[in-house]
């Protein structure tokens, strides 16, 4: 099976692709995965750690051929907010609850989450629901992924049922 030599990221490569796949969010972070583009290529993204894939990135294959990574379309809600001041609130309650969130100017964009979104709406934030490619920041350090509670620090928390988890 043919292998990803090189990732390339968005539109830093040239020519056409010769294939193109569609990945969500989760499936655009990997380390290793057999993947299949829309015109049936076929090949293995085998890296030494997890990757995120950004919409616009090329893998580049063994034979030098490049396929482009498309973001799929999710159910997000994208929030806007009456000022800067109350879409920073806004945003500081999300990065709070570790949520994974899409800067966009002076819009954020989150996963649909009735809880969240509530809790957006009572902050004064204004909500639109949309299907999009959704790219959320990275990590703090500026890598990885901001999800759940992956950290880079060893601490605790204590979660629903008074569970505490440890952090990666």
């Amino acid at each position: 099976m043919i292998r990803v030599l090189a990732i390339h990221r968005t539109r830093d490569w040239q020519g056409d692709p010769v294939d193109r796949v569609t990945l969500d969010l989760d499936d655009r972070y990997r380390r290793r995965a057999v993947l299949t583009g829309a015109g049936g290529l076929t090949f293995l993204l085998d890296q030494p750690s997890a990757v995120h894939l950004h919409h616009g990135d090329g893998l580049e294959l063994e034979d030098g051929r490049i396929v482009e990574v498309l973001a799929e379309p999710e159910d997000l809600v994208e929030i806007e907010a009456g000022d800067i001041a109350h879409l920073v609130r806004i945003a500081w309650h999300l990065g709070n609850r570790h949520l994974p969130t899409q800067l966009l100017g002076e819009t954020l964009r989150i996963r649909r989450d009735h809880v969240i979104e509530e809790m957006v709406s009572r902050l004064g934030g204004r909500l639109t629901p949309v299907s999009a490619a959704f790219d959320p920041e990275g990590g703090a350090y500026g890598h990885g992924r901001t999800e759940g509670h992956v950290h880079g620090h060893g601490h605790g928390h204590h979660h629903h049922g008074g569970q505490t988890s440890a952090h990666e």
